[in-house]
């Protein structure tokens, strides 16, 4: 299923490829446009279109070995298009089974978690990482103030510098 939401010059475009992603979240792209809102509301940069997958672990994995040369599944991919000047900023993939797995370990709602991995996938697509102490925090505030807006929870609480993604998602510069 695709699912294009145009604003003006920047569009998100979602697709549900995989996974049970309509049954968890009910409607993704209403979740993929409120995030994209957000974003766009704490830094400008967001407000360029994306396309996003919504796809599983299968997929992600095949994903993951393709661009970054590891095997398994990861949560999220993001992969920049390089040239936010044109407005688009490139395309986010997330996985299903990692994602519902680590909502589950952590006590949190698939939703909340879907919210976090989009806004991670989608700051890293306007140049934010957490290679360093540094960028972690500034990427991590970030990603606080974007989800608060959403009323999500700081998905960082009790977490130590970012653990939660230190392995885990990864943008693809």
């Amino acid at each position: 299923m695709t699912i294009r939401k145009d604003g003006g010059a920047a569009s998100l475009d979602a697709r549900v490829e995989a996974g049970d992603w309509a049954d968890a979240l009910g409607d993704p792209v209403a979740l993929a446009t409120q995030c994209h809102a957000a974003a766009a509301d704490i830094d400008p940069m967001a407000a360029g279109g994306f396309d996003l997958l919504f796809t599983d672990d299968a997929r992600l994995a095949e994903l993951n070995a393709a661009h970054r040369g590891r095997e398994g599944p990861t949560n999220v991919l993001s992969f920049p298009s390089g040239a936010q000047d044109t407005g688009f900023l490139g395309d986010v993939a997330l996985a299903y089974e990692t994602c519902a797995r680590e909502a589950a370990r952590d006590g949190k709602s698939i939703t909340a978690h879907a919210a976090h991995l989009i806004v991670h996938g989608l700051l890293h697509l306007i140049g934010y990482d957490h290679e360093t102490d540094d960028e972690a925090t500034v990427m991590e505030r970030l990603e606080t103030s974007i989800l608060a807006r959403l009323g999500v929870d700081d998905p960082y609480a009790g977490d130590k510098a970012g653990a939660a993604f230190s392995s885990k998602g990864e943008s693809l510069k």
